[in-house]
């Protein structure tokens, strides 16, 4: 269908009375700010609009923002899903907006540095003590901590709701670690080129100038004011809502991602772990709560932050972005009171209001306000959803009842506000929804410079009041011009001096343990997905006679990979378990510890990997319990051509440097353990090798068509086993593998080596030489006879220890990893 006529709402379109309506005014026609984009949209035919929007679906897909790493099958990991149509902002009007958040934030600066400066020398006079001392967000530890400029609120966002008379209130400011400009970022990528007309009509202010400011204010905030300071982006990981937004804002800008984990103090200093050992770290952008920054001075349980950085802080080692503390400013408590805060501050008078708040401590009968208003928890920020009280039943509304009588401190009523609507496409129609602006703002001199733009949050549910406390959908905001912009680029002008560098020592081990075992998992799918396919493909050629007999060695090999063994139950609906059913099948396992990995290093890889591993993640998370031999025979070729995608990017798209040595060696060993455990499996002393086993090892080593060109005769062991085992032409032998692991050992970092050769180089070394010495005729002279099967144990056992070593001097400054059996089985990497 058309997305919008330009001269009168849709049929479906119908918004809530006595709103206000960001698109029509109350006649139905369109206001100045959207007509120009409902003339463009007209433009469109149906047809040629939900090919765009499916591209633009795609392009989402495909930049990694729904690759979801907490395990969850969700069509789309962002929290705000991206509607297609932009909400367009005039210029007059979001010129006030901006003055409005800029002054706010100004106020909450300088609130913040009364705090922990002054100690509250003149916000105790319009903010009860208790209101500040005892609310959890205040940080003892901060008090008195010195800060570059006397700056704490460095970035900063507001959440914006539209009454029924026009005007703009606040409902919800972020202080401490604002989420969402990464969103707005990607939503304005998406949208500007699916809309490329109407972006360049409408002549939409470009996001870049923003993001610049950023990156000066972060290496200006540098205290050893160093040219190129080393800034990192401090997220909490994976589990958190917006990793992924956190990911892509630090590739966007440039800097390093980092965990807790990733970091140390050292002589009051905070260095990051690398492959080349400790690095210096000049700022943090933070992106995890405060309380959880340091759990020496701030929370002892937390296991996300850093011991002893608000040491570092103090010494002025090290810059925090946004100041520790800074979380305090997100009080529900304070919003009663920020008006009288402006005039008490700064002598200003607040140009862009909270929505109206009230304490309940001086109430005669504080139940009143469960009929009238909304409740937020003054001892909690906007993290804490409000009580909508109007929803509740009649037990909970009897106990929120005794708390208000209890502790009526305890709560702020906030009026109930009807945010204004928004046109949304929902695939099909065109509907009405409640919207909430977030706008963002980062300093800039003594003043803020504000995002033109920003997030628009669509809101949901039962009640329209809470549309702003709702997880929903998001719009793109255009601030628009009736004269011409200017193109800005985040990239450096083609006349600025660059310096060359080659190399990437600097790469954290986190993200380089990643990196390996994200390899070693790909590369174990890869090896079962090629037993069960050549298994299936070996049952639909067989006989029932001989079925049995020939599928032996597949079954074989998948219960040493860790299969179940089958019970009552025939070979062909056993194999079809292993990609199809969810609880004993071998690949499913597997898809935490890719999805996990391939999360955790997102920023160190590229698009097209990613989509690769979002393909691979597809495919791996489909249920289909009635799949038959045929329909799991086609899943699993789906499944080989993904992992030959991804080893394909890794050899042809990745930079020789540390990523790929430690990706590909995750690899290497990988498939030198499965081949070498795959041939003990069906080789055990003391039985001869049967056609059925060797045909199937060949299958394995994809060595069918190679091995009868070269000889021409009935299979025989040792010609399998050289093929297989020490023959470096073919690509998926043993020494093979060898070869590749020796030269990425000798590629691993220098700087921690030693004098003498390290263990790593040692065990690649022996293990060279085991299999170049190695003598297939001489090792298979007698069927299943000993010599083979302990040059095979001595390869898994010595790639192992390799595997062991690399984990222990590169990538955990700490204890030797667990065998890779176990983190396959007992939990994922990370």
């Amino acid at each position: 269908m058309r997305p919008l006529p330009s001269d009168r709402p849709p049929a479906s379109y119908v918004p809530e009375p006595g709103v206000f309506d960001e698109a029509f005014d109350e006649r139905g026609l369109p206001r100045a700010s959207y007509a120009p984009l409902f003339a463009q949209l007209e433009a469109l035919t149906p047809r040629v609009f939900e090919r765009r929007w499916a591209d633009g679906r795609r392009a989402l897909r495909d930049d990694g923002l729904a690759f979801d790493a907490h395990g969850e099958d969700r069509a789309d990991a962002r929290p705000f899903a991206l509607d297609p149509l932009p909400h367009p902002i005039a210029d007059a009007e979001w010129a006030r907006i901006a003055a409005g958040v800029s002054q706010r934030a100004r106020v909450l600066d300088a609130l913040l540095d009364d705090v922990y400066v002054n100690r509250c020398a003149t916000v105790r006079s319009v903010v009860p003590a208790s209101a500040i001392v005892t609310h959890p967000s205040y940080l003892r530890a901060c008090v008195g901590l010195d800060v570059p400029r006397r700056t704490r609120l460095h970035l900063y966002a507001a959440d914006l709701v539209r009454g029924p008379d026009g005007r703009f209130v606040v409902v919800a400011d972020h202080a401490q670690t604002p989420p969402g400009a990464g969103f707005a970022l990607e939503n304005r990528i998406i949208v500007s080129r699916m809309l490329p007309e109407a972006f360049r009509a409408l002549r939409v202010e470009r996001l870049a100038p923003f993001f610049m400011s950023l990156r000066r204010l972060l290496t200006d905030l540098a205290p050893r004011h160093r040219d190129n300071p080393r800034v990192v982006l401090l997220t909490p990981g994976t589990l958190s809502e917006t990793y992924l937004e956190q990911a892509f804002l630090a590739q966007y800008l440039g800097i390093t991602l980092a965990q807790g984990d990733d970091l140390t103090v050292r002589s009051d200093g905070v260095s990051m772990k690398t492959l080349a050992g400790l690095q210096p770290v000049d700022v943090l952008l933070r992106r995890l709560a405060d309380d959880f920054a340091d759990p020496l001075e701030l929370r002892n349980d937390s296991t996300l932050g850093t011991v002893g950085l608000v040491s570092a802080v103090r010494e002025g080692h090290v810059a925090i972005c946004n100041a520790l503390g800074s979380g305090l400013a997100e009080s529900a408590a304070l919003l009663p009171y920020l008006e009288e805060l402006a005039h008490a501050l700064l002598g200003e008078a607040l140009t862009l209001p909270s929505v109206a708040c009230r304490t309940l401590g001086a109430m005669t009968d504080p139940r009143a306000v469960l009929d009238e208003d909304v409740l937020l928890r003054a001892a909690h920020s906007h993290r804490t959803a409000p009580i909508a009280t109007r929803t509740l039943d009649v037990e909970q509304r009897a106990s929120l009842a005794e708390q208000l009588v209890a502790r009526p401190e305890a709560f702020v009523a906030m009026e109930r506000v009807r945010p204004s609507t928004v046109p949304v496409f929902d695939g099909s129609r065109i509907e009405a929804r409640p919207m909430c602006l977030r706008v963002f703002a980062v300093r800039e001199g003594d003043d803020y410079h504000v995002l033109p733009g920003g997030l628009c949050r669509l809101g949901g549910g039962a009640d329209p009041t809470l549309a702003f406390a709702e997880k929903g959908g998001s719009k793109d905001v255009w601030r628009t011009f009736a004269a011409r912009v200017t193109d800005v680029t985040l990239l450096r002008p083609a006349e600025a001096p660059v310096e060359l560098r080659r190399g990437g020592v600097d790469l954290p081990s986190r993200i380089a343990d990643h990196l390996y075992w994200l390899g070693r998992y790909a590369e174990r799918l890869e090896g079962i997905a090629r037993v069960v396919r050549a298994a299936l493909t070996v049952r639909s050629e067989t006989s029932e006679e001989t079925a049995l007999e020939t599928l032996v060695p597949y079954e074989r090999i998948l219960l040493a990979a860790g299969a179940v063994a089958r019970r009552d139950e025939s070979a062909a609906a056993w194999l079809v378990k292993q990609v199809s059913h969810p609880e004993v099948g071998l690949l499913r396992p597997l898809r935490e510890n890719l999805r996990r990995n391939g999360s955790s290093a997102r920023d160190r890889l590229s698009n097209d990997t990613v989509r690769v591993l979002l393909s691979l993640d597809a495919q791996l998370g489909r249920t289909e319990e009635d799949l038959d031999e045929n329909g799991a025979l086609a899943r699993t070729n789906d499944l080989l051509f993904a992992c030959s995608a991804l080893s394909g990017m890794s050899q042809e798209n990745m930079t020789r440097g540390p990523s790929h040595h430690f990706f590909d060696l995750g690899r290497r060993i990988e498939r030198a353990v499965f081949t070498c455990d795959a041939m003990r499996a069906t080789l055990p002393l003391g039985e001869p090798a049967s056609r059925f086993t060797l045909e199937a090892l060949l299958r394995l080593g994809d060595s069918t068509i190679t091995y009868r060109s070269r000889y021409l005769a009935t299979l025989q062991l040792a010609p399998v086993v050289d093929l297989l085992l020490t023959d470096v032409s073919n690509p998926r032998s043993v020494g093979h593998q060898v070869d590749r692991i020796v030269e990425h050992v000798r590629g691993l970092p220098d700087e921690q080596r030693g004098a003498l050769p390290s263990l790593g180089e040692r065990l690649s070394t022996r293990l060279h030489a085991a299999v170049t010495l190695a003598d297939p005729t001489e090792l298979c002279r007698e069927a299943g006879t000993e010599p083979l099967a302990t040059l095979l144990d001595t390869l898994v056992a010595d790639l192992e220890a390799l595997s062991d070593a690399v984990v222990t001097t590169y990538l955990t400054h700490a204890l030797p990893s667990r065998t890779f059996a176990a983190r396959a089985h007992d939990e994922p990497s990370g």
